[in-house]
């Protein structure tokens, strides 16, 4: 019976909602005249054209429409559009130029204390931030592009930046040219899927405080440092791309102080540190791919129970590094491409167990510019003198099973 009363009300609202026409020649000349005239569940819709338009507020249930070729030009005055109202959708609009200050953040699109909303299919160009979601709950963030202006981190905002928020997707994105491409704190029960966030000027992905979410088939490549995940725990990254992050202080994934994690099938390639790990307990690391990286695995330290299984390393500097002699974790039928063993019953596993921190790692670690002496015969003395009797690194720290091939 409830059922059917919830039925017969969608029915009814929809039945009586109406269509509200915006362009030059319309009863409704602008945006935010029409929204005001419009009854919850009707839907705005905006027609080709250039609209001088910011502070644009939605206070109401509606959907807001653009043709193909309706711009908003917020002039870069303020915030563009705010949402603050449930069961709010905004699509197809080319929103730009909005507001730069020190003390607000200024956005293309603002959502604050709003339930059941969907953004997609708008373009938002020249931000300052994208998109600013705070305090709101069961959303969808979709098929959207956001690209910035800024040079530095002090004068750009994020892509789309959540705070507070549960229940939420963000998918199908493109955020480039911005600060962090997409930021999460205190966001829970989200998912990031198939998400491009390139160029940007600090993070592809950032999230802080943040529990229970999803991250998978994402790409963030070119990014200034790459994706740091700090302070989080039930965390699940699946079949993302790690690539060319690359510089002084650049990490394809940084993690810090995570819990009960899972990072499984992703690929990390071109990348300084693939995967760089402080105090972070109980992550699972299965079927990665770390291919031509500075180093593959930096640890350094305060990190239990980590189950490193069936991953790839090859062609990285450093395939493992590690800060300390302590290792409380554990690496198991791993493919090492630097591994010299054989496998004389053809089982798929090498004979010989395999250690993969080198001395070397434990020295640069130590005195950074001692990297220039990497290819040198010295270097390669020095590992297998290591290797055959381990003093600095971990003497623990063994693959009992390393893979021939992987696959």
């Amino acid at each position: 019976m409830f059922r059917l009363t919830i039925l017969f009300l969608t029915l009814h609202f929809l039945a009586f909602s109406k269509q509200i026409d915006v362009c030059k020649n319309c009863t409704q000349t602008n945006i935010q005249s029409a929204i005001s005239v419009a009854d919850s569940g009707d839907m705005v819709f905006v027609k080709a054209g250039t609209y001088n338009e910011y502070d644009i507020t939605i206070n109401k249930p509606l959907t807001l429409k653009g043709e193909k070729g309706t711009i908003v030009d917020g002039q870069k005055k303020g915030y563009i559009l705010k949402i603050e109202a449930n069961h709010v959708t905004v699509s197809g609009l080319h929103l730009k130029n909005v507001g730069m200050s020190f003390t607000k953040d200024f956005s293309a699109i603002h959502v604050y204390k709003a339930k059941n909303f969907k953004i997609e299919n708008c373009t938002l160009e020249a931000v300052f931030f994208g998109m600013l979601i705070e305090k709101s709950n069961t959303g969808l963030i979709k098929n959207n592009v956001v690209s910035g202006e800024g040079t530095q981190e002090i004068t750009s905002g994020n892509g789309i930046h959540l705070w507070h928020c549960n229940n939420v997707v963000v998918e199908n994105n493109h955020c480039h040219n911005v600060r962090d491409g997409i930021y999460f704190e205190f966001v829970t029960d989200s998912k990031v899927l198939n998400n491009l966030s390139n160029h940007n000027l600090r993070y592809g992905l950032h999230f802080m405080f943040s529990n229970h979410d999803t991250y998978n088939d994402n790409t963030f490549r070119e990014n200034g440092a790459g994706v740091a995940v700090m302070f989080s725990k039930f965390i699940h990254m699946e079949r993302n791309v790690f690539e060319k992050n690359w510089g002084t202080a650049s990490y394809g994934l940084l993690l810090k102080e995570i819990y009960d994690a899972e990072i499984i099938n992703n690929r990390f390639e071109g990348n300084t540190i693939a995967i760089n790990i402080e105090g972070s307990t109980r992550v699972n690391y299965f079927n990665n791919i770390l291919k031509g990286n500075g180093w593959g695995v930096k640890v350094a330290g305060a990190c239990y129970k980590n189950v490193f299984e069936h991953n790839s390393f090859s062609s990285n500097a450093f395939d493992v590094s590690y800060n300390s002699k302590m290792n409380d974790n554990s690496f198991n039928e791993n493919y090492w491409g630097d591994y010299t063993g054989y496998d004389l019953n053809k089982d798929g596993i090498g004979d010989v167990p395999h250690r993969p921190v080198k001395l070397f790692s434990y020295i640069v670690n130590r005195t950074p510019e001692t990297i220039v002496l990497l290819r040198s015969l010295f270097v390669d003395i020095i590992n297998f003198s290591e290797k055959v009797s381990p003093v600095f690194t971990p003497d623990d720290l063994v693959d009992e099973k390393p893979l021939m091939s992987f696959k």
